[in-house]
């Protein structure tokens, strides 16, 4: 498995969007130049301490000049959000990967766009926005948080051009401002595409209403920014077979896929290690997974030929994997 090129930059701007939310504005080392990017992209930052976390780029998919984040302060975070909070500061060198993107807007025309945020989930909706208005789209953006102290960029967005496409929706300003998810969900529509991201009960709200109002799985788009616990009361071992040496690794149930193949010396890349981002995605030759993770459609997990060892167990005794 290849690892994903990675290049230097430096932190020009770090500042408060909002409670517990950053914004990192970074810039090309002197000399050197950033690398394009599509609406809905991310990065792997790698941060001090060897972690490696992945963010959603927000700025305008035109202007490669820099990249920009939003990063909320988790306070169920593994690190990785304190670590950019504590101990990033301007001026910092620090190593990123190039942009990918498992969140791309609908490329079919004509179409209509429903951006639909939740807190920290606005980031790859506020580079999609960008997108749709140069793109001359039909589309609406809808915000929502607790609070407008918990709202990051909403003073950019009220300032733009498309201002009159942003609805801001908050918790605690009374019925009238908070969102009316199934006025909003209630009525799909050929060319109607949805496009969720936030806190993944948010999600799972929005998603679960969409289904139940009709929208076809085409039409909804989504992109969760972190994976539910992977170990499991009742979990039991399994055995993993590598294909190009024969070598069998036995995966204890306190143990993922990735912990057991690194005990024998082999390292499959991981960003979230969560199920989330695909940075671990490894082809399965014989046996059935037990799918874990949130970035596998259900027709490709059905499929039982490829699986992320970061959260996937196995049903079956062996996994064959294609390493």
């Amino acid at each position: 498995m290849q690892p994903n090129p990675t290049l230097q930059v430096r932190v020009a701007r770090k500042c408060s969007e909002a409670q517990d939310i950053c914004s990192l504005e970074l810039h090309p080392l002197a000399g050197e130049s950033l690398p394009a990017f599509t609406a809905g992209s991310h990065i792997d930052l790698h941060l001090p301490g060897g972690l490696v976390r992945q963010y959603s780029l927000c700025n305008d998919p035109a202007d490669a000049t820099h990249y920009m984040l939003g990063v909320l302060r988790d306070a169920a975070s593994r690190g990785g959000s304190a670590a950019v909070h504590e101990l990033l500061h301007e001026g910092q060198q620090i190593t990123i990967s190039a942009p990918r993107n498992h969140f791309t807007l609908h490329a079919g025309q004509p179409a209509r766009h429903v951006l639909l945020a939740g807190g920290i989930g606005i980031t790859p909706l506020l580079a999609m926005a960008w997108q749709l208005a140069r793109d001359g789209a039909d589309f609406a953006l809808h915000y929502c948080a607790r609070s407008r102290d918990r709202m990051a960029f909403a003073g950019l967005l009220q300032s733009m051009p498309w201002a009159d496409r942003v609805h801001l929706h908050l918790d605690d300003e009374g019925d009238a401002q908070r969102l009316d998810m199934a006025a909003l969900l209630g009525t799909p529509r050929d060319g109607l595409h949805l496009y969720v991201c936030g806190p993944k009960g948010f999600m799972d709200a929005a998603l679960g209403m969409a289904r139940t109002a009709g929208w076809s799985e085409a039409q909804l788009h989504y992109e969760f920014f972190a994976g539910e616990a992977v170990q499991r009361e009742g979990d039991g071992a399994f055995e993993v077979e590598i294909s190009s040496t024969g070598q069998v690794v036995r995966v204890a149930p306190e143990q993922t896929v990735v912990q057991a193949l690194a005990g024998i010396g082999i390292e499959v890349q991981t960003s979230c290690e969560q199920g989330v981002c695909g940075t671990c995605l490894t082809r399965v030759l014989s046996g059935e997974p037990e799918h874990r993770d949130m970035y596998l459609t259900e027709d490709e997990q059905a499929a039982c030929d490829q699986f992320l060892p970061c959260c996937s167990r196995a049903k079956s005794p062996r996994l064959v994997l294609d390493l």
